[in-house]
């Protein structure tokens, strides 16, 4: 879907499917966010800007998803004012999203964020692979099991 590095021209929408969200950090896969159904995918300082992404876009399972240019997205802003408004209420909420993402990781165990993942997302465990998980929880896989047996004999 997009590259690290390369200039975003679309962005898309998710009718079915997860895509996921990663960057290279010295050799080594950092997943840092998921998208499901019904959410807007793309690297905005890329799309909005031609600045090069931050990370890569790609799917973790099958997906559906509707395209859109860079100029159709803009034309549309310019006609629609009840589509630009939605559209910033949903960078709004995404905002709210990455603060919340951010102070969890300064101050939540990874045994916190685990939970957390799961109440947010209840089926990621059956959709996404282990090791994007524990990459996106800033742990290893080993951790991750461990710390799924915890709460599985609890």
């Amino acid at each position: 879907m997009l590259r690290e590095g390369a200039i975003s021209k679309k962005a898309y929408y998710i009718e079915q499917g997860c895509i996921r969200l990663w960057f290279n950090n010295h050799g080594k896969d950092v997943t840092f966010q998921f998208f499901f159904e019904g959410q807007a995918v793309s690297s905005v300082e890329s799309f909005r800007k031609g600045q090069p992404s931050l990370f890569t876009i790609e799917s973790v399972e099958r997906f559906t998803i509707h395209v859109i240019s860079k100029k159709n997205f803009q034309a549309i802003l310019d006609t629609t004012p009840s589509i630009q408004r939605g559209i910033e209420d949903q960078i709004f909420q995404r905002l709210v999203f990455y603060q919340k993402l951010f102070l969890s990781r300064i101050k939540d165990n990874p045994q916190r964020r685990y939970q957390e993942l799961i109440k947010d997302y209840p089926n990621i465990l059956q959709r996404v692979p282990q090791h994007y998980i524990a990459s996106y929880l800033g742990i290893t896989p080993v951790s991750l099991s461990r710390i799924r047996n915890r709460r599985n004999i609890s």
